[in-house]
């Protein structure tokens, strides 16, 4: 009888080592597959994202290389990065940007307006040396504003401080277009600002929304 219950004891024991080590393989393989099952999501958004990415630039490509003079395809190519990234950086609509770039300069290299303004957003001198300077950006005087990458990347820091400053971005739009001193002083003056420049951007931006994005 005590023979026995050894005999059941003994037997119990490898039983319970066989359970036990299925317990950890089902546990160890269901983490696993969980672990996998996050992986591939993970890389299924990813390239989700990169997909959207890669559409968003060729959108932008599109625009600049139907209404660009005087840029190469390579070029092209720079400023959709450029733009893309710093519509990314301050939140804007790519096309909202190549809608201020077309308004500004239509898109010619190398333009400059009867009062100075240079480059492809028409960025005054005193205020590209100031944002370069603040931005860390190096300044090889007003024939900095001629390099078309880095032009925008001022052009669109211009931009978003005035949307910060006014807090309105049509109050930004026409102070961009028009200098901040004077827009202030119209509006302690109670006078209305003027709407054709704000109106352009606007109807040119539409237009590209419709063209490229529709």
């Amino acid at each position: 009888m005590i023979q026995v219950e050894k005999l059941g004891i003994f037997l119990s024991r490898p039983i319970a080592f066989l359970l036990v080590l299925v317990y950890l393989l089902q546990s160890g393989l269901l983490v696993y597959m969980v672990i996998e099952k996050f992986e591939l999501e993970r890389q299924i958004r990813s390239q989700q994202t990169r997909i959207t990415e890669l559409q968003e630039k060729l959108q932008i490509f599109k625009a600049i290389d139907d209404f660009q003079i005087g840029f190469t395809e390579d070029e092209v190519r720079r400023l959709t990065d450029v733009i893309y990234s710093e519509s990314e950086k301050y939140d804007y609509d790519p096309m909202f940007i190549v809608a201020i770039i077309l308004t500004e300069s239509s898109f010619r290299k190398g333009q400059r307006s009867p009062v100075g303004a240079s480059g492809l957003m028409q960025v005054m001198p005193f205020v590209g040396e100031d944002l370069a300077t603040r931005s860390g950006i190096e300044w090889e005087g007003d024939e900095t504003l001629f390099k078309p990458e880095t032009n925008i990347s001022l052009g669109t820091q211009h931009l978003f401080e005035q949307i910060l400053k006014f807090g309105d971005i049509k109050e930004a739009l026409v102070a961009y277009n028009m200098g901040e001193t004077r827009v202030r002083s119209m509006l302690r003056q109670n006078h209305p600002l003027p709407k054709r420049y704000l109106n352009k951007v606007l109807e040119t931006y539409k237009m590209l929304k419709e063209t490229y994005q529709a």
